[in-house]
């Protein structure tokens, strides 16, 4: 016998052994949720002081003085994100700890900056009040963040109400179509009334879409990725598995005619291609999406005006005739022309003269910004969008069951195509739509939806960390 195992036989065993191990394994445990939660809490309170700051910045640079009202208002927003974070601390222990304090310096930015073109318009014959109502649906979203948290405990129910959530986004992609309900904005009919509220319905659709889609593609992505001819070695859907993508094109292209919105469009059908990408993991979901798409968008280009109206601002936008026409380049010149005078590092807040590009507070917030933060602002900015795009895929790929996964990365990826989208516009990559930058842009119905998807990553990434786990030892 060798010396080994003569060693192994007259060796004790250590019948605590794995007592211990246990013991250790739950101590980690229990520890693990208090670390991300202080972490939490520490990059919040720096969150606060950018939002404060900022404030601050813009009130000095533009009034020479500081008005203590608008600084409660906003405070009370701060208080509201750490009882968030305490409630986090109760419901949703091994939740992210960067979604919320991420999250909460792009808002706090944002107002600042809508507040600034508020005090350039205050020697108008129209002074606008964005900037306070921007704190006040900030207030309605995060109360709602913390009901959605409270309210939902397990995100799999969701997977139970799929066909409800899709009746819910037909609803709300039709709403702005009903007469006396929808009005129509400068360009896209996207926006319903609601009394003295304005709300825009497609921002609460992409949810409950990824919802719908997620539902629906973990019942039946075997059926739709399993078969299928094979060309120049990619493997393409059968015909009666194409049903789906071409529902889901056809109603992209009735937003498109009908709404006159060529970014929202462009972000649900965006949305499904990618989600089933994710699901089947075939390549050729993708390039069908994208050959579908795009043939659609050329076609509305030739025969609807205002899309060829947009081709032809986006491909020459300095010329005399897109300038001076109605809907034309000038909101694009003018954000251009604010981008090359901030510069490296910008004018500083309350320096620039962001209020000459209509839409500043919203469409433009990103040129607004550019002009008083400079290209170092607004890498920062992206860098945020960043970070917080990479946690929520993070959170759908690492998920236990395919039903996260797939609304992880869905809600994750519908933020991220916004951004991009809004970019690419503002700075002529690709024509300009009309979404709005996530958590910077003035808008109410983009602050819940966004408050909200913030909310269910914050649940999926709980339920991702607290799940079960192989002790090992």
């Amino acid at each position: 016998m060798s010396d080994s195992a003569t060693e192994a036989i007259s060796k004790p065993t250590n019948p605590g052994g794995k007592a211990q191990n246990l013991t250790q394994a739950i101590s980690i445990r229990l520890r693990q949720p208090a670390r991300l939660r202080n972490i939490e809490l520490g990059l919040l309170l720096i969150a606060c002081g950018i939002a404060v700051g900022a404030l601050v910045l813009v009130q000095l640079g533009a009034l020479g003085e500081l008005r203590t009202d608008v600084l409660w208002s906003e405070i009370i927003i701060l208080v509201l994100a750490l009882v968030l974070h305490v409630i986090l601390r109760v419901v949703a222990r091994e939740a992210d700890p960067f979604l919320v304090p991420i999250a909460l310096t792009l808002n706090g930015l944002g107002i600042a900056e809508i507040y600034r073109i508020d005090i350039a318009s205050w020697t108008t014959q129209n002074p606008t009040h964005a900037g306070e109502r921007q704190i006040l649906w900030t207030t309605a979203a995060l109360i709602i963040a913390i009901a959605v948290l409270l309210v939902i405990r397990n995100y799999r129910v969701l997977a139970r109400y799929r066909y409800i959530a899709m009746f819910i986004s037909i609803v709300f992609l039709l709403l702005p179509l009903v007469p006396g309900l929808g009005r129509r904005g400068l360009a896209a009919r996207v926006w319903i009334d609601v009394g003295p509220l304005s709300f825009q319905p497609g921002e609460i659709a992409k949810i409950t879409l990824a919802i719908f889609f997620a539902g629906y593609l973990v019942q039946a992505r075997d059926s739709i990725s399993l078969m299928g001819p094979k060309i120049l070695g990619m493997r393409f859907p059968r015909a009666r598995d194409l049903g789906p993508i071409l529902i889901i094109w056809a109603v992209a292209m009735l937003v498109l005619i009908f709404e006159r919105d060529i970014g929202t469009s462009l972000l649900y059908f965006g949305l499904f291609v990618v989600m089933i990408y994710v699901a089947t993991g075939k390549g050729s979901w993708v390039i069908l999406g994208m050959i579908l798409f795009v043939g659609g968008a050329l076609v509305a280009a030739l025969t609807m005006s205002y899309v060829h109206g947009r081709f032809e601002a986006w491909l020459d936008p300095f010329s005399t005739e897109a300038y001076n026409r109605i809907g034309g380049s000038f909101q694009l010149v003018a954000g251009l022309f604010g981008l090359a005078n901030g510069g490296l590092i910008g004018t500083g807040f309350g320096q620039g003269s962001p209020q000459t590009t209509p839409l500043a507070q919203s469409d433009y917030i990103i040129a607004s910004l550019g002009e008083e933060l400079g290209l170092a602002g607004l890498v920062a900015i992206l860098a945020l969008y960043l970070l917080l795009v990479s946690r929520g895929f993070r959170i759908g790929f690492v998920g236990q069951d395919d039903f996260g996964k797939l609304l992880g990365v869905g809600l994750a990826f519908a933020m991220a195509l916004q951004v991009f989208v809004v970019m690419g516009g503002v700075t002529r990559v690709i024509p300009l739509t009309g979404l709005t930058m996530p958590f910077l842009a003035a808008g109410g119905s983009s602050l819940l939806s966004n408050w909200i998807i913030v909310a269910l990553l914050l649940r999926l990434s709980d339920g991702v960390r607290s799940g079960p786990r192989m002790v090992v030892g």
